[in-house]
């Protein structure tokens, strides 16, 4: 074990260090961060409009009349989830402008100005578009942050204008020349008879790529990768969250659309799903851990003093202390049931909800949720919840024997005082 975790740490560290602070994949995290609060809020709105309770349907129909309640849920899905393309596009830009030391505020409007320049007004605007916003946010930072910082593009003003005058003068033809490739493309698009780029986009890339991202085997990897960064000390989550992002928000309006018509939600895999059935206390399921020290490691001293500063952050899927303190970081003992438990956590829920015994998260309960609620939550209903809670039991008692191991390690150190 010692020899595996030297070759990783002289091999695959720094590589896996400099993926994780890759400027692209950073302005792509630090964008998303952002938007979660208005994702959480968008999709609660649309749980309080589904909620499947007859009575509550019957009641709030019978007070403000039939569907006339839900322009609230509504409203709050067109102004979250509804221009999440359009957030992400600016956001961005503004993250990758504020790194090269550029004018972030100019670069994420002009981000924004060629995103609909490419005709997001016609259907790219929701999660649908979120793939072109991607690209929209880079390309525009690393085009228009160079042709900023060049002399001869400069409108200078004479003296007595004010600076905010000058300084959009300054970055006028920058703008210009920016917006107008993008102009430029969406007229090549157009003499080739692609009239909605983004749709087209959607369906040629996007759709294929949420489809590969939703099978058993993409889930199986994420639920490796997370916990195998965070065990060398890298943030996992953090490192595979621009990917996560990328489909989750598409994925829940997907389920949302599909339901809502009456047909089978078609994405099992999206970020709740990791949420409320696998991170369970945090990365590695390690509320299991924290009950399984409870049951088992009561004379382990050093655990009990960390399980007990854990136990209430725990609670809300926040594990650093256990991490750290432990800790589980570079920790041989609990290399393996830290690795292995979320891949049967997912293989349980995946095949859970493929079979139809636990309805697909459409739903995203914020982060901290505890346990078993949020399977509930995510899923509108109990069957989430008691998936949850099997999950749960199963990383206790995967947890327990190498607890075990940890209590005749440590009780060996004391004889040996």
């Amino acid at each position: 074990m010692n020899k595996f975790i030297d070759f990783m740490e002289k091999h695959f560290i720094p590589v896996a260090s400099k993926i994780g602070a890759q400027r692209h994949l950073v302005a792509i995290r630090d964008a998303f961060m952002v938007t979660m609060p208005l994702m959480i809020l968008g999709a609660l709105a649309v749980m309080i409009n589904n909620l499947p309770i007859s009575g509550f349907q019957n009641v709030m129909n019978s007070i403000f009349g039939a569907d006339k309640w839900q322009a609230f849920g509504g409203s709050v899905w067109n102004g979250t989830f509804g221009i999440l393309s359009v957030l992400i596009a600016f956001l961005i830009a503004y993250n990758l402008a504020n790194h090269y030391g550029k004018d972030p505020l100019a670069t994420g409007v002009v981000s924004v100005a060629a995103f609909f320049t490419l005709g997001a007004a016609q259907s790219g605007m929701n999660s649908t578009g979120l793939f072109v916003a991607l690209i929209v946010g880079i390309v525009v930072a690393e085009i228009f942050t160079r042709l900023v910082g060049n002399d001869k593009l400069v409108i200078k003003m004479p003296d007595g204008v004010p600076p905010a005058v000058a300084k959009a003068f300054a970055s006028l033809l920058p703008a210009m020349i920016t917006i107008s490739l993008f102009g430029l493309v969406a007229a090549i698009f157009a003499a080739f008879g692609i009239t909605d780029i983004f749709a087209s986009f959607y369906a040629a890339v996007q759709e294929p790529f949420m489809g590969l991202a939703n099978t058993y085997g993409s889930a199986l990897l994420l639920a490796f990768i997370t916990p195998f960064l965070w065990f060398f000390g890298l943030h996992g989550a953090n490192m595979i969250d621009p990917f996560m992002q990328t489909i989750n928000a598409p994925a829940i309006e997907a389920n949302v659309n599909a339901i809502a018509a009456g047909d089978a939600a078609p994405f099992i895999v999206n970020k709740p799903f990791f949420d409320v059935f696998v991170n369970m206390g945090g990365t590695g399921v390690t509320i299991g851990l924290i009950i399984a020290v409870y049951l088992v490691g009561r004379k382990n001293k050093p655990y009990m003093v960390v399980n007990n500063l854990s136990a209430a952050p725990g609670i809300f899927n926040i594990n650093e202390p256990l991490l750290f303190g432990m800790p589980l970081v570079l920790n041989p003992i609990m290399f393996i049931p830290f690795i292995l438990t979320p891949m049967v956590c997912v293989t349980t829920a995946y095949f859970a909800t493929k079979y139809g015994l636990v309805p697909a998260a459409t739903v995203m309960p914020p982060w901290v949720t505890p346990p078993v609620i949020g399977g509930i939550l995510a899923t509108k209903s109990m069957a989430g919840g008691i998936l949850a809670a099997v999950n749960l039991v199963i990383a206790v008692l995967m947890y327990i024997p190498f607890v075990i191991m940890a209590n005749v390690q440590e009780q060996k150190k004391l004889d040996a005082q």
